[in-house]
């Protein structure tokens, strides 16, 4: 990465070389017929003021699944395709530099993004008032402005030249690159810790609809044309800010603050060594707990100045629960406090980069947020003895979904128990708590109270099963109201279990009521549901 930035920078450089010349010549509109039997390529090399631009364009190499191959760019202008090239006036810029940087696979590369693709667009463009921007071969959008005579704020000194396979227009310097989103978070130097763990998703995918098939040979296609394609499989995630017909605004710290916060997430992504690619786990989940927050889809909101809803948000809404906190939106966002408050904007193509020396967020307004095993959710029952249940509707006030599950014992003397799986934790501290209802709950009388231990199952490092019976003690609750009953407090689980399917985490509710105790409790239960509770150095100070 670091390669690459040098890169950059050298490709810049060599790009905004400021011109030594002065003109007063005006670009000749309208349908003029200059070089109309000559290719592009022959038109430039007829101009003497294009040379410079001419040695790039034959230096740069077109690439094939990211290797170079013996056909230049100046090969390419000067076949039968309609191309629209914008070329820039000798002495506006490093020629010498662009031409060694192509000595590279990478160099080359760049060159041919930054620079080449730049100033050509795949079909031929005039400058009119009917034509408000050029869609050039690295998806960019230069904009075209007839009454100032400039292409994307670049003065133009002759346009609209005619030829055999497109239209050229002369300009007095290169056009500008404009960063997109992704691409600021991945050349700009401040912002490469951000960049760097988002490249690391980039991968190349094989498309069959576009490549030219000749055939099937025993059963399996054949392609005289294979076309690869680039994708990132973050950005699926988190938000596409790679799009050019985007609009997104997004918060991203300076990369000592990333490493960071990066650190401080991956910490409650550990994975137990049973899991198959735990370290790949680990990045992606931590990516996306750090990214999916701190992107913001502008055609989603209604009134950014005062609430921003980021990428989750509709997916959450969709489940919200009762009595829950609500999560994915920010309110006040450029007010004292708010996540924007501190910060300083990278206008992009795509949007605006809100960049802070300090990351705005919480862990749990995030990540790191509560975890529910609704009780009524018989699916997440794992085993029970001794007991029969069934599920209840109330519309007692602060009943989590307004559902609970009576669990009714086989007998007057059954001690029996339950276990709830709990899925999605992650490897940090819990406050692991069982809320018991009131027979009031249920429209009957409040009876007495409940007496019954737990335990609380995970695995370690190694992926072995470990239990905690939660110091053996011998919880009770209130008859009298919703009771909250905190079953381990702190309790730090060694490894996480988020997005698995494994049962790898549950709660264990036993009664415990000896025989001489049966007047005194009651065996049976109204369990709202199992709750842990995020505990971190910020929870404390609270």
């Amino acid at each position: 990465m670091i390669k690459h930035n040098i890169f950059t920078s050298l490709l810049l450089a060599a790009m905004t070389l400021a011109s030594c010349s002065d003109w007063d010549d005006h670009y000749e509109g309208g349908n003029g017929s200059s070089g109309s039997n000559m290719t592009l390529w022959e038109q430039m090399q007829s101009t003497p003021e294009l040379s410079d631009f001419c040695q790039v364009l034959e230096s740069t190499k077109m690439l094939r699944m990211h290797r170079k191959t013996t056909t230049s760019y100046a090969d390419m202008l000067n076949e039968g395709q309609q191309y629209t090239v914008v070329a820039p006036v000798n002495g506006s810029f490093n020629r010498d530099s662009l031409i060694n940087l192509t000595g590279t696979l990478s160099g080359d590369s760049l060159v041919a993004k930054f620079f080449v693709l730049n100033h050509i667009s795949r079909s031929a463009t005039s400058i009119n008032d009917a034509t408000p921007d050029i869609y050039m071969l690295n998806q960019k959008y230069k904009g075209i402005s007839v009454a100032e005579n400039t292409i994307d704020g670049v003065d133009v000194k002759q346009g609209n030249i005619r030829t055999h396979n497109g239209v050229l227009h002369i300009t007095q310097k290169p056009l500008p690159y404009n960063y997109n989103l992704f691409e600021a978070l991945c050349d700009l130097p401040e912002m490469s810790g951000v960049g760097d763990v988002m490249k690391q998703f980039n991968e190349d995918y094989f498309s069959a609809d576009a490549s030219a098939s000749s055939g099937i040979v025993e059963g399996v296609p054949v392609y005289v044309d294979s076309v690869i394609y680039e994708r990132n499989k973050l950005l699926e995630n988190v938000g596409y800010i790679n799009a050019e017909d985007s609009s997104y605004w997004m918060v991203a710290p300076v990369s000592e603050e990333w490493e960071r916060v990066w650190n401080e997430t991956n910490e409650y992504f550990v994975y137990d060594n049973k899991v198959l690619k735990r370290d790949s786990l680990q990045r992606m989940w931590s990516a996306r707990a750090l990214l999916e927050d701190a992107i913001f889809n502008m055609n989603e909101q209604t009134a950014p100045d005062q609430v921003l809803h980021s990428v989750p948000y509709e997916r959450w809404r969709k489940t919200y629960l009762t009595g829950r906190p609500r999560f994915h939106e920010f309110y006040e966002p450029f007010g004292e406090g708010g996540i924007l408050a501190n910060s300083r904007v990278v206008p992009c193509t795509n949007g605006f980069l809100y960049v802070v020396d300090k990351w705005p967020f919480t862990q749990e307004q995030t990540y790191f947020k509560e975890l529910w095993s609704e009780a009524e959710d018989q699916t997440l029952i794992t085993s029970y003895k001794d007991c029969t249940y069934s599920s209840g509707r109330t519309v007692h006030a602060n009943i989590s979904q307004d559902e609970y599950l009576h669990v009714i014992p086989n007998s007057k003397t059954s001690n029996w128990n339950l276990a709830y799986r709990v899925d999605n934790t992650l490897s940090g501290a819990y406050d692991v708590c069982a809320i018991v209802l009131p027979r009031s709950a249920a429209l009957l009388e409040n009876g007495k109270p409940c007496k019954f231990k737990a335990d609380i199952t995970y695995v370690d490092e190694n992926g072995d099963t470990k239990t905690f019976n939660c110091g053996n003690t011998q919880f009770k609750s209130d008859p009298e109201k919703n009771d909250t009953i905190v079953l381990a407090e702190n309790f730090k689980f060694p490894t996480c279990n988020y997005g698995q399917s494994d049962i790898k985490v549950t709660v264990t509710l036993k009664c415990s009521i000896l025989p001489a105790e049966t007047s005194k409790y009651s065996r049976e239960m109204y369990l709202d549901c199992i709750y842990l509770r995020p505990r971190t150095p910020n929870t404390d100070e609270q």
